[in-house]
């Protein structure tokens, strides 16, 4: 079988796929629960499986092999995560902050943070608002605004780097 999928058969490579599919899934679920991420990660090891397929090792079971993909991927993908969590931590933090300095300088700022969130493009502050103010999961706003889950994740990263990074800038000048 591996030497079948490592030579490009695509009949092999489906087989696996339909074979291990949800129980990689459920792996991955046990341990992150989260079904986007379980959903993703899945999707990331079997592409990463059949684009280096030529490194797969004859010496070990194919699940062997597509486990340890799929534990590697959902380190990533949670490391990912923790890191767009550790920015918006951060600016929660830096509003908190403002909000200490005083009732008029909070509503002063918190008018910057909105302004700042206003000059996205018009899906990332979509994305965004869906995301922080009504609480959706990115497997909804995917959904809802007909985009894949990656794709919702990428829009949030980047719209909370932006504030980030322009929050800095403002309040390094106060």
């Amino acid at each position: 079988m591996i030497q079948q999928i490592q030579s490009g058969n695509i009949q092999s490579f489906e087989k696996v796929y339909q074979q291990y599919h949800s129980k990689l899934y459920y792996y991955v679920l046990r341990h992150c629960h989260s079904t986007y991420l379980s959903e993703e990660t899945v999707q990331l090891t079997f592409i990463k499986m059949w684009e280096n397929r030529k490194d797969l090792s004859l010496q070990y079971d194919i699940a062997i092999q597509l486990f340890r993909i799929a534990r590697s991927t959902m380190i990533d993908l949670l490391r990912k995560e923790r890191t767009a969590n550790r920015y918006l931590l951060h600016a929660v933090d830096d509003i908190s902050d403002i909000q200490e300095a005083g009732p008029t300088d909070y509503k002063e700022d918190l008018k910057q943070v909105e302004a700042l969130i206003e000059d996205l493009s018009p899906v990332r502050k979509k994305v965004f608002k869906l995301s922080r103010f009504d609480e959706l999961s990115h497997k909804e706003i995917a959904e809802q605004l007909s985009i894949s889950p990656k794709t919702v994740e990428n829009h949030i990263g980047r719209a909370i780097r932006h504030l980030k990074d322009k929050m800095v800038f403002i309040f390094w000048f106060l």
